[in-house]
């Protein structure tokens, strides 16, 4: 398979296709809510277009997202042929219609037309020591993503300081505010420290862990499971139309931060969680959900 064909068939999975650990939980979902409540109604919704993307290699959600591509790659690969395959698989996968035109210029207001532009798609590339390339995809709705926001701590409005506790309190906050936006449940991707642009970098990195999946970290496994029940008690609900299940999982990274400064990224990832990984093996080519 030729590298621009195997990032189209990355493309498709992640645009068509949800991962088994979140099909799973929308499922669990779905069971613990009322039944004859508009969250049951939402979730039979949601798992019906589902299926039928899956079926139909089709879209799972009209916004296809902005493509993120994360990418570790050996010390004796070249990374420009693998930014040139990911760039032009966005323009066949688009052509193809699995994905949406995304791509607008902020200035002049006009769609490329193929997901292609500046900084689109966006590449993450990390050199690590494996023999192999790794292509972790994440397509990022809009709509999950303008309810995203940071905090400096401390936050005098939110009476958070520098410690667990305010972390905490400006998840609280985040989810509080988003509400129904976003196209809840949503999953939440939570980073600390660093500098404000790698904040929000590693928040959105969170997302690739399965859902369920333990913390490194014995504290903040802590909080994201007293975090996710706590937001499910918000009763905000699918959609925002009330119900048990707000958040399918919390997940939390903590990196190094300068003395003056202690950033809190929080990113939401809609219902439509979508990611993606494939693997280049001396001339195979791998998925993985």
């Amino acid at each position: 398979m030729e590298l621009k064909d195997a990032f189209v068939e990355l493309l498709r999975r992640g645009s068509t296709d949800l991962p088994p650990d979140v099909e799973q939980a929308l499922h669990d979902a779905h069971r613990r809510e009322e039944e004859g409540s508009a969250a049951k109604g939402v979730f039979e919704s949601i798992l019906e277009n589902v299926s039928l993307a899956r079926q139909n290699s089709t879209p799972i959600c009209q916004d296809t997202g902005s493509i993120i591509y994360y990418i570790d790659y050996p010390r004796s690969t070249d990374e420009l042929p693998l930014r040139e395959a990911g760039t032009e698989a966005a323009r066949e996968a688009t052509r193809r219609y699995y994905l949406r035109p995304n791509a607008v210029n902020p200035v002049t207001g006009k769609n490329s037309g193929d997901n292609v532009g500046l900084n689109a798609p966006y590449f993450h590339f990390h050199q690590w020591d494996h023999d192999f390339v790794r292509v972790r995809l994440m397509l990022k709705g809009g709509g999950s993503e303008n309810v995203g926001t940071q905090y400096k701590l401390p936050d005098m409005s939110l009476g958070a300081g520098r410690d667990l506790a305010g972390i905490r309190k400006c998840v609280l906050d985040a989810v509080h505010k988003a509400q129904g936006f976003g196209c809840a449940p949503g999953t939440i991707g939570v980073g600390i420290g660093g500098d404000r642009a790698s904040s929000y970098i590693f928040s959105k990195e969170q997302f690739f862990r399965k859902l369920g999946s333990p913390n490194e970290s014995p504290e903040l496994y802590e909080m994201e499971k007293k975090l996710y029940a706590d937001l499910n008690s918000l009763g905000i609900g699918p959609m925002g139309f009330g119900g048990k299940t707000t958040v399918l999982g919390v997940y939390i990274g903590a990196q190094h931060r300068h003395p003056a400064t202690f950033y809190v990224s929080v990113s939401y990832m809609c219902w439509a969680y979508r990611r993606k990984t494939m693997m280049l093996k001396h001339g195979e080519v791998d998925y993985e959900d």
